[in-house]
């Protein structure tokens, strides 16, 4: 079992390693050696800011010629955002900050705003964006569904979208251009992968799942359900409740877990705020660190502080900084060029073995 989880993170490190300047083959985009957003992503690497890249392969693609509508120049175009939670997650306070900083950078026009948590909220924000008069729009769902309202205002006006981090359930160059986002299914396996080498398989563990209603939630459960099933039977999930995504519902959960559940060896948090309110839990209990074993997905600051610090077991990432790829898939598309349907980026991963050295990638 240890094997399995170590072959999986040596993988994970290799490709990490092939670096962030990538062929960006899946966006259908090539670029020249000195180009400017090849500058501006070295120059964030260089400040250990590792920006989203695609991985290696191919898949459905999209032209605007599918899509309908006409050319145009995203240098004089206006950029709509739609941030869907509230921005005291770190996960948000980066993507929000890199879609800015990368509109900035191209010296582009850029609404924005914050749904709050609330879907019915983003659902009007959209609308209102548009209303404004954006061209395009880059989203982050709330939820998967219920947006079949801004697809149709959208289609009406030929307005190309690109969905960052979740999915919407609607039709890939038809309804939407492009998913940006990370293999969330893979998230799950490697976070189990994790579990597994902190537990040495055995004993009983809890899940604090994600809020309902989208893919990430239900992707990275089946993911880690899946592969300790395959590779752990000596694991038993005896708990599985939401947290919501939230610090202080991962905080009240762990709660209720410690008491129902003593003797409880591990818990897997679908995001680090869950995970790091489950650890200010079992202070609270008067456990000590690495009593119960925590793996937690995303990759803040404050997550792999928590394995330095001897209380967070492992942290798969899931990289928030999608700024310069979504601004260079519309870029292709608006021109003409193919973009792939669904862009999946690479994560890394941080162990006891690199959370102190590489700390400063975190967010």
């Amino acid at each position: 079992m240890k094997s399995t989880a170590s072959s999986r993170r040596t993988t994970a490190r290799a490709l990490l390693a092939t670096g962030i300047l990538t062929s960006l083959a899946l966006t259908g985009c090539t670029k020249s050696e000195d180009s400017s957003d090849d500058k501006a992503t070295e120059q964030q690497a260089d400040a250990g800011q590792e920006v989203a890249s695609p991985s290696a392969g191919s898949g459905p693609s999209c032209t605007i010629d599918t899509f309908g509508g006409e050319k145009l120049d995203l240098k004089n175009a206006t950029v709509g955002f739609s941030q869907s939670e509230k921005e005291a997650n770190p996960f948000r306070i980066a993507e929000t900050a890199s879609i800015e900083a990368e509109a900035k950078k191209r010296g582009i026009k850029l609404l924005t705003a914050n749904a709050q948590s609330q879907f019915s909220k983003q659902i009007s924000d959209v609308q209102d964006l548009i209303a404004k008069g954006a061209d395009v729009l880059v989203i982050a769902p709330l939820n998967s569904d219920g947006w079949e309202p801004v697809l149709k205002t959208a289609a009406a006006k030929h307005i190309p979208i690109v969905t960052v981090d979740r999915k919407i359930n609607a039709e890939a160059c038809k309804d939407y251009v492009s998913f940006i986002g990370s293999d969330f299914v893979e998230q799950g396996k490697r976070a189990a992968d994790q579990m597994i080498e902190a537990t040495g398989g055995k004993g009983e563990i809890a899940i604090l799942l994600g809020a309902a209603g989208n893919n990430v939630t239900t992707e990275r459960t089946k993911g880690f359900v899946d592969q300790i099933k395959a590779e752990a039977p000596g694991l038993k999930v005896v708990f599985q409740q939401t947290g919501e995504f939230a610090r202080e519902k991962g905080q009240s959960v762990t709660e209720n877990l410690i008491q129902s559940k003593p003797g409880i060896k591990g818990i897997y948090a679908e995001n680090d705020e869950m995970g790091l309110g489950a650890v200010n839990a079992l202070k609270g209990a008067g456990k000590k660190a690495g009593d119960v074993k925590i793996v937690t997905i995303d990759g803040t600051r404050n997550a792999v502080q928590g394995i330095v610090d001897g209380w967070i077991s492992g942290v798969v990432e899931s990289n928030p900084r999608f700024g310069p790829l979504a601004f260079q898939t519309l870029d292709s598309f608006t021109k003409g060029d193919e973009v792939a349907q669904d862009i999946v980026i690479k994560d890394t991963e941080y162990t006891e073995a690199n959370a102190e050295s590489d700390i400063a990638k975190a967010y």
